[in-house]
């Protein structure tokens, strides 16, 4: 009896300090959207209380404002073409290095891969700089769509690579004795058998992506091919900020992706666990 009702009052511990954590992880959420509805006086005076007015009108004006259609545009072209470019070659390459990993140098290209997880591209951004200039691909958004795939291909081809394991190699050699040839035994019978996988790291690098800031801040240059981030941005004058202003137009940027992870939730979970316990 005593340990039922020890059971019973850990349970109730436990459920109070999750609401707690709850709690403070929803103020600033309601803090951004309750100010996104108020006027500057009212944001400045009374930060936590509800608006006296529910006005639209902020959100109306940060539409028009950051020309959101195009902004969203090209964040969704940057995005899209970043992610099917590193599942296609972190799949490829993380098939190859699983199933022929007992060479020492595939192993050793491995080892060179997987050590771009350990240093963030902003350390080498003066030669990003560099060659980008060189290619010509300053102020395009092609540039932030090949950086965004160079960045995100090691821990990507790590994934698939561990992933290739659980996949039964039986039936690559009964394709390979019917004729196939290597690019139709992967792309037939191995990548289809990869959907957990792929789905995990769509997305993941969706929401990194599309939550990127500095690649196109550092390749971008005309406003006619800025991102959202780079849109709310500017609000942030020298010596104040529009917060006003700010909180629709950041609220208009996160919603897009809100929707995404709502509608992939379980996607997310189920993929992340098959992507990287199963490995």
């Amino acid at each position: 009896m005593n340990q039922l009702v020890k059971s019973k009052i850990q349970s109730i511990v436990v459920f109070i300090i999750m609401c707690l954590v709850a709690l403070i992880v929803l103020i600033p959420i309601y803090y951004l959207i309750v100010t996104t509805f108020k006027t500057s006086t009212e944001a400045a005076l009374f930060p936590m209380s509800l608006p006296e007015n529910f006005n639209f009108q902020p959100y109306y004006d940060a539409f028009i404002k950051m020309e959101y259609p195009r902004a969203f545009k090209n964040t969704f072209l940057i995005t899209f073409f970043s992610v099917v470019g590193v599942v296609i070659c972190s799949s490829m390459g993380g098939y190859v290095l699983n199933r022929m990993e007992h060479l020492k140098l595939i192993q050793f290209i491995f080892i060179i891969i997987l050590s771009g997880i350990m240093f963030p591209y902003q350390m080498s951004v003066l030669g990003l700089f560099k060659l980008i200039q060189g290619l010509h691909l300053m102020d395009t958004l092609s540039a932030v769509v090949f950086i965004n795939i160079a960045v995100n291909i090691p821990f990507a081809t790590f994934l698939f690579k561990s992933f290739v394991s659980t996949i039964p190699i039986e039936l690559e050699e009964a394709a390979r004795m019917d004729g196939a040839g290597l690019f139709r035994i992967f792309w037939t019978i191995t990548f289809p058998l990869m959907k957990p996988v792929v789905a995990t790291v769509a997305i993941l690098n969706t929401l990194t992506i599309w939550n990127d800031f500095m690649g196109p801040l550092y390749f971008i240059q005309s406003r006619e091919k800025n991102v959202i981030l780079q849109e709310v941005y500017r609000n942030v004058g020298q010596f104040s900020v529009d917060w006003t202003s700010m909180f629709p137009m950041m609220v208009l940027a996160v919603l897009p992706l809100l929707l995404f992870y709502l509608f992939m939730q379980k996607y997310i979970i189920g993929g992340v666990m098959n992507g990287s316990i199963k490995g």
